[in-house]
C-alpha cells in the first residue's frame, strides 16, 4: 500500500494565496475624459485630473488628460493614440451610462482581446456600497492582448465618485495584470 508523501497537505489545510504587490517601476498611463460638455467648455473636467492623481498613487504616470467628445470614433481613436504612445494603462472617464451619447463601452469593446468581467463586477459592487447609481455604469475592463504588449483598458464613470471607486478596485490589480501580460505566473 502506498504511503502519503510528506509534501501532500491535508484537505482542510489553508491554501496560500498570492498577494498584491506594487509595480517594480512606474508605468506610463493615459486618462481620457469623454464629455461633449467638457470639450465645448460648458463644464470643467474634474474627473480626468482626479483619475490621473489617483493612478499616480499606483505608479501609473499620466502626463496630461485628453478630453474628447462622446461618440464611438473619437473615443476609439483616443484609446488607440494612447496605446501607440506607449501607455500600459488607459483609463477613460465618462460615457458609460445609458444616454444616447454614452458610447464609451461600444468604442472600447473592439479593442479588447480579453474582458475582465470579474473586475467589472467588482467595480460595480464596490460602487454600490457608495451609491445605488453604480449599477447603471456599463464600463468595461480588459486587455488589448495576452502578451507583453497588452494594455489594460478601463472605462470609469464620469463622476468623481465613479472614478474613485474604479481606481480603488483597479489600482491595486495593475501590477498583477501587467505581470501576467509579461509572462508572469498567476
Amino acid at each position: 500500500m502506498p504511503t502519503a508523501s510528506a509534501s501532500v497537505a491535508p484537505a482542510d489545510a489553508p491554501v496560500p494565496q498570492k498577494g498584491l504587490h506594487p509595480l517594480p517601476e512606474p508605468v506610463k498611463g493615459a486618462v481620457i475624459t469623454v464629455s461633449d460638455r467638457c470639450v465645448s467648455g460648458e463644464r470643467e473636467d474634474v474627473s480626468g485630473p482626479l483619475a490621473a492623481r489617483l493612478l499616480r498613487k499606483h505608479d501609473v504616470l499620466v502626463d496630461a488628460v485628453k478630453v474628447v467628445p462622446d461618440g464611438v470614433e473619437p473615443v476609439r481613436a483616443a484609446i488607440e493614440e494612447a496605446i501607440a504612445a506607449g501607455a500600459r494603462v488607459v483609463l477613460t472617464t465618462g460615457g458609460t451610462g445609458v444616454t444616447p451619447r454614452d458610447l464609451t463601452p461600444e468604442a472600447t469593446a473592439p479593442l479588447l482581446a480579453v474582458r475582465l468581467e470579474g473586475v467589472e463586477a467588482q467595480i460595480r459592487a464596490y460602487g454600490l456600497t457608495q451609491t445605488p447609481l453604480s449599477s447603471l455604469s456599463r464600463g468595461l475592463v480588459g486587455v488589448t492582448g495576452r502578451d507583453a504588449d497588452g494594455v489594460l483598458v478601463v472605462n470609469a464613470p464620469g463622476s468623481r465618485g465613479g472614478v474613485k471607486d474604479t481606481i480603488a478596485v483597479v489600482g491595486p490589480l495593475v501590477p498583477h495584470v501587467l505581470e501576467q501580460l509579461g509572462g508572469g505566473d498567476h
